[in-house]
């Protein structure tokens, strides 16, 4: 089973931004705690993560072509407006799941609404 694990951006600023909502793990604490899962499930798991829109649809578009089972995206403020990456997703043929480091319905207004979630099995 491959594992494509999306992250956005700002997301290499966790541990540092704003440790009150999002605290103080790092993502490359995250990102090892997923490869060590992976290996105890005998899953292989892909992380990303990119500050620049463009990239994350090429990776998108990679993951097409490497046929993964399955995407977990975290796309930090892309979720509530890019269409280009919804776009993008909405190629694959496996399971998406939107993550996020906190709830995102009892923030900002802005940061409710979420144009992946359609393409999503599932939020967490």
């Amino acid at each position: 089973m491959k594992i494509l694990v999306l992250n956005g951006i700002n997301l290499n600023m966790f541990g540092k931004r704003d440790p009150k909502q999002y605290g103080t793990t790092t993502l490359a604490e995250i990102d090892a705690q997923l490869l060590a899962l992976g290996v105890e499930l005998g899953a292989a798991v892909d992380c990303f993560q990119t500050n620049h829109e463009g990239a994350m649809v090429e990776r998108i578009h990679q993951a097409h072509g490497d046929a993964v089972d399955a995407v977990l995206i975290n796309a930090g403020a892309w979720t509530h407006y890019s269409y280009g990456i919804r776009d993008a997703l909405a190629i694959l043929a496996c399971p998406i799941v939107e993550v996020h480091m906190s709830n995102i319905h009892a923030r900002e207004a802005f940061r409710h609404p979420s144009v992946l979630a359609a393409l999503a099995t599932g939020q967490i």
